[in-house]
Formats: structure tokens, C-alpha cells, sequence
């Protein structure tokens, strides 16, 4: 399994646009188990990216993804800031079809 946290901050005004085309970009990814995009609710310009991929390799393969590409091409213009704040092992949690190492 592999984990990654990221951070987004949109231009100024344009957070729930950036996230809307987020959202649209992130269909049929193989491998994927969880895409969770969040508010952050001290920033009215952040975003959180939660992820957990089968592994790095679905990760790296979604970005060549159609519908992934298309939501890059549209969102970039919107977006400000990205941070990598973390790569995990994720381990257990709802959802998670897997069994605990």
C-alpha cells in the first residue's frame, strides 16, 4: 500500500472551482482505494489531498490517466501552491480492504 497527503492552495477566490475539477479528474483509477479532497477550515485557499494506492506504481500510472490529465490541464491555472506533506504506509482503516501488517 502507499499513502500520500498533499497540500493545494488555489488563487485567491477560486478554491471550490479547483476542487470541483479535481473531483472530475479522478474516475476509474486503478489501483486507487481512497481520494479524499478536503476544505482546510483555517484557509479559505487550501486544499488537502488524501490518497491510498495498491502502491507508488498505480499512483505514478494514474497521472498518465486521461481524465487526470484533463483535470491537470484545467486546474493548473488555478492553483497557486502544492506541497507533498507526507507519504505513508497506510496500515488499516474503513475502507480499506486490507489486512493489517
Amino acid at each position: 500500500m502507499y499513502g500520500l497527503i498533499g497540500k493545494f492552495t488555489a488563487v485567491k477566490g477560486e478554491r471550490d472551482a479547483l476542487m470541483a475539477i479535481l473531483a472530475e479528474g479522478m474516475k476509474d483509477m486503478p489501483g486507487c482505494h481512497s481520494y479524499v479532497i478536503a476544505r482546510d477550515p483555517s484557509d479559505a485557499n487550501a486544499i488537502w489531498i488524501t490518497e491510498v494506492w495498491d502502491s507508488a506504481d498505480h499512483h505514478q500510472a494514474s497521472l498518465q490517466l486521461a481524465s487526470v490529465q484533463a483535470a491537470i490541464a484545467k486546474g493548473r491555472p488555478l492553483i497557486a501552491g502544492m506541497d507533498r506533506i507526507a507519504e505513508t504506509i497506510p496500515h488499516s482503516g474503513i475502507g480499506l480492504a486490507v489486512e493489517p501488517i
